[in-house]
């Protein structure tokens, strides 16, 4: 079920392969080909796969020298809250970190669109999931027309120069992006409706998005061509069946960990010698 581990994180299947072009309308958002084994028996399988993040999260803190930067992009209830709340339940939360991104304040907006992001990178030995991150900037600002197409349409470069530099300095970086059907959205916001306890998650301003589905679709096309790269490669994952979505993104993050080739740290005493009395 895993790539092999001497196997590029560029050559998964989900992969957008760098220099080619993203084509969402060809991407079956219930395809489960990776893992065509039904939904009871997925679930038996993520559990393995978790605690393999677990214990390689582990491996990472404890070298304390590299740094892991997961990247989560999805139209609204695309599913990224439960992505990070089951595939990376089994770290340690001394270790990882969600950084969440909304409209940006005044003080960001008083700095380049980069100032926020970079303040959130993750520190060595750490991992940081962003919720949403630096490509609402191109995506957000082209498909509401907040910024005309000569400031967002710089930003594909920008971008690619900042995660090389984060790359360069010691980074990891994963990019998701949770496909759902147009569909499936409608499924989810209206069960947000209909259920009280759910009540908080629905904003009445997610249906001003869904109304421009088509401009997303093909913003999103744009920025999964254009900064899919070497170093910070993309995946589009199909994610209208939750627990296929958990397995095949629990498999990336688990192919990426595994390629950095994490110690842990030598220590300057020989265990065998110490008796505790």
């Amino acid at each position: 079920m895993l790539p092999k581990k001497n196997m590029p994180i560029v050559q998964h299947p989900c992969c957008v392969k760098p220099g080619s072009k993203a084509k969402l309308a060809s991407i079956d958002t219930r395809d489960d080909s990776l893992f065509p084994v039904g939904k009871q028996h997925g679930k038996e399988l993520f559990k393995e796969l978790a605690n393999e993040i677990g214990e390689l999260q582990e491996l990472l803190y404890a070298e304390g020298k590299q740094k892991l930067l997961i990247v989560l992009q999805a139209m609204d209830s695309g599913g990224k809250d439960g992505t990070i709340r089951y595939v990376f339940r089994e770290m340690d939360p001394q270790g990882v970190r969600v950084a969440s991104f909304k409209k940006p304040t005044e003080n960001e907006l008083a700095r380049d669109y980069l100032w926020r992001i970079h303040s959130q990178v993750p520190k060595k030995g750490e991992c940081v999931i962003f919720n949403r991150s630096h490509y609402e900037d191109i995506l957000a600002v082209r498909v509401r027309e907040i910024l005309p197409e000569s400031v967002w349409s710089k930003r594909y470069e920008h971008i690619v120069n900042f995660e090389k530099m984060l790359v360069d300095e010691g980074t990891t970086i994963v990019k998701i992006f949770l496909h759902i059907s147009n569909g499936e959205q409608k499924e989810r916001l209206q069960a947000r409706l209909d259920e009280p306890a759910k009540h908080w998650k629905f904003n009445p301003g997610d249906l001003d998005d869904r109304a421009l589905w088509p401009k997303f679709m093909e913003a999103y096309e744009d920025v999964l061509t254009k900064t899919s790269s070497e170093h910070a490669p993309w995946f589009v994952i199909p994610a209208d069946r939750k627990w296929y979505r958990n397995l095949v993104v629990a498999q990336i993050v688990i192919a990426a960990m595994r390629g950095m080739e994490m110690k842990f740290p030598p220590v300057n005493f020989d265990p065998n010698e110490i008796e505790i009395e």
